[in-house]
């Protein structure tokens, strides 16, 4: 039996460690998203997003394409502008591509004498490839910190 279970995980390290396909520009992956956000542009998120896409924020956590543009992207594309991110941390491989880091963002209001805000916090975006070889973002995570004046 202990040398089955060594068979085993020597076989899962030899096939982790294959280079069958390439690996994808996880920073370009990312920048197609920021951009598509700072631009309003909706219709390009949507088609980033992966069909089982898992959104988490605070105590807030949104499971499915329509939950997540229902509930997050809707509700808070109008609200920021000029995302920008500090990557700390990446790695990709053939399937799975993922960025994690720092943002930080302008916060709008539409209501007339409030000052100008900004938010920041922590990300990780993990992308997947699918079946179909396009890469559609799969899990988000945005740990914020409390959104401050901006001078």
């Amino acid at each position: 039996m202990k040398y089955f279970l060594e068979i085993i995980l020597i076989s899962v390290l030899f096939t982790a460690c294959s280079s069958s396909g390439e690996t994808v520009n996880i920073q370009d992956l990312n920048r197609q998203f920021i951009d598509a956000w700072n631009n309003k542009n909706a219709d390009k998120i949507t088609a980033l997003l992966a069909e089982d896409v898992d959104f988490l924020q605070g105590n807030a956590h949104y499971k499915g394409k329509s939950d997540v543009l229902e509930k997050w992207v809707k509700t808070t594309l109008p609200t920021l502008a000029n995302l920008k991110t500090n990557v700390i941390s990446s790695a990709t491989d053939t399937h799975t591509a993922y960025e994690a880091g720092t943002f930080a963002v302008d916060v709008l209001t539409d209501l007339p004498n409030q000052p100008r805000a900004f938010g920041e916090g922590n990300f990780i975006l993990l992308w997947k490839k699918g079946d179909d070889g396009a890469w559609k973002l799969s899990y988000a995570q945005l740990e914020d910190l409390p959104v401050q004046a901006k001078n």
